[in-house]
């Protein structure tokens, strides 16, 4: 079962000093630039696009194609801005990659920069993460002192400068042009589009806006080729990606594997769900996506596979539930964290996930009759409805996800909330660290 795991970002993770440029050399780092370097501009993109890359931040666009919307007849300055501001519940790849190789994602800013004609980059990292900001501002600065940075890069006659920008710290800002809206200083509220970034991003220019697991995924798809990429995978979901395990299982953490792997599989090289336990529900890519079951084990780990199963593969952040957990009061923590973190510019989000709050706080607390308890529950499909697809961004959206699919795979458990007169289990039960025979006023 160790042949699954396809250790290519990851390589480095183990290594003595893995973020160091000496250590990311030793094992060909940077080499690729000069291959880029011998191709034109256009030849790399093909090159990605041939390897079947498809966006690793969730939407799953392919990201060749997204370079080739760039207008090279646009006389305004092009734009590279890699979207680190990984902060959905759940979604944890990105931080540990810049942590553990941080020089991976600078070779790919450097590399998809050239693609693009781009001669000025910034990495937008989540505030809160100051040491991963530190790290690959250090990464920066060891790639100029190399002359992988700067004038004449390799003596191509390339230049490239790359900012790395400390975010402020909003969820929104992982939308893409919220992020942009920060960057230049002023709220991160989401763009009205049209017009797209590719025509109009950043500072008006034409901008290519990258997650990081898709920027860092170029440098070994330029060094090996594209057909060495699209040997693994699916047809439509080539290569390889890194999924994070958290909650439930024995041995939770980052396991690169080719897309297509089944969480069954996942399941077990992390020594499956904890003992005494069976799987609950997860989540197949981070909390807005909407959940899936023990009958979903087998469905293959892919944008065409998890897309079938009614869910998106989004992120791959794998959150695993066991039977301790209460599905409201996991949606619940969902729905605060998508109201506190909504910026307000509609009202369909702003007002509606206040709204879901409060109904799924009323059922978890007892606050609502065995009578009244059906209509509820009906209000808050209805709720989702009139916030699904009419909200400014895709923060709405995700937010009615976790609440429409509990429903539809839990009505019987929001029911028991009623008869019960609240939540029917105990909290305690559900930590990571409790045993069988925890309970809540131990604790406490």
């Amino acid at each position: 079962m160790s042949d699954t795991l396809t250790p290519v970002l990851t390589d480095l993770w183990d290594a003595e000093k893995g973020w160091k440029l000496q250590t990311y050399a030793a094992r060909g780092g940077y080499d690729a630039l000069d291959t880029a370097f011998a191709m034109s501009p256009d030849d790399v993109i093909a090159r990605v696009k041939d390897s079947g890359l498809r966006g690793r931040g969730g939407a799953g666009f392919p990201t060749g194609m997204k370079w080739s919307f760039i207008p090279q007849d646009n006389p305004r300055p092009k734009y590279l801005v890699v979207n680190a501001d990984e902060s959905e519940p759940g979604t944890c790849k990105d931080i540990p990659l810049m942590m553990g190789n941080p020089h991976v994602l600078v070779e790919g800013v450097i590399l998809s920069a050239y693609a693009i004609r781009a001669h000025q980059a910034f990495i937008y990292i989540r505030g809160e993460v100051l040491h991963v900001i530190r790290r690959v501002q250090a990464a920066v600065a060891e790639a100029y002192a190399a002359g992988h940075l700067g004038k004449d890069i390799h003596g191509s006659g390339y230049d490239l400068d790359v900012v790395v920008h400390a975010g402020a710290g909003a969820y929104i800002c992982g939308e893409e042009t919220a992020l942009l809206e920060g960057l230049e200083g002023r709220r991160g509220q989401p763009r009205l589009r049209p017009p797209f970034p590719a025509v109009a991003g950043l500072y008006a220019s034409p901008t290519v806006i990258n997650n990081v697991e898709s920027i860092a995924s170029v440098p070994a798809i330029v060094r090996n080729g594209a057909a060495w990429f699209s040997a693994m995978g699916t047809e439509k979901s080539a290569g390889h990606g890194i999924f994070s395990l958290s909650g439930h299982v024995v041995r939770p953490g980052q396991y690169e594997a080719p897309l297509g792997i089944t969480l069954r599989e996942l399941l077990d090289l992390a020594g499956g769900i904890r003992p005494g336990h069976e799987l609950k529900f997860w989540t197949p890519g981070g909390s807005s996506t909407p959940l899936l079951t023990a009958e979903h084990l087998d469905v293959p780990l892919d944008f065409e596979g998890v897309g079938s199963a009614g869910s998106m593969l989004g992120t791959r952040a794998l959150q695993v539930f066991d039977d301790t957990v209460c599905v409201v009061r996991a949606v619940l923590r969902w729905t605060e964290f998508y109201k506190h973190e909504s910026c307000g510019k509609c009202t369909p989000c702003r007002e509606g996930t206040w709204w879901l709050v409060q109904a799924l706080r009323r059922l978890e607390h007892g606050e609502v009759d065995e009578a009244d308890g059906a209509v509820l529950i009906d209000q808050l499909l209805d709720q989702c409805d009139n916030i699904l697809g009419r909200s400014f961004c895709a923060l709405g959206d995700g937010a009615t996800s976790p609440i429409s699919s509990s429903i539809k795979y839990f009505r019987e458990e929001y029911l028991a909330h009623l008869t019960h007169g609240g939540c029917p289990f105990d909290p305690a039960r559900s930590t990571a660290w409790a045993g069988a025979g925890a309970t809540t006023e131990a604790a406490l």
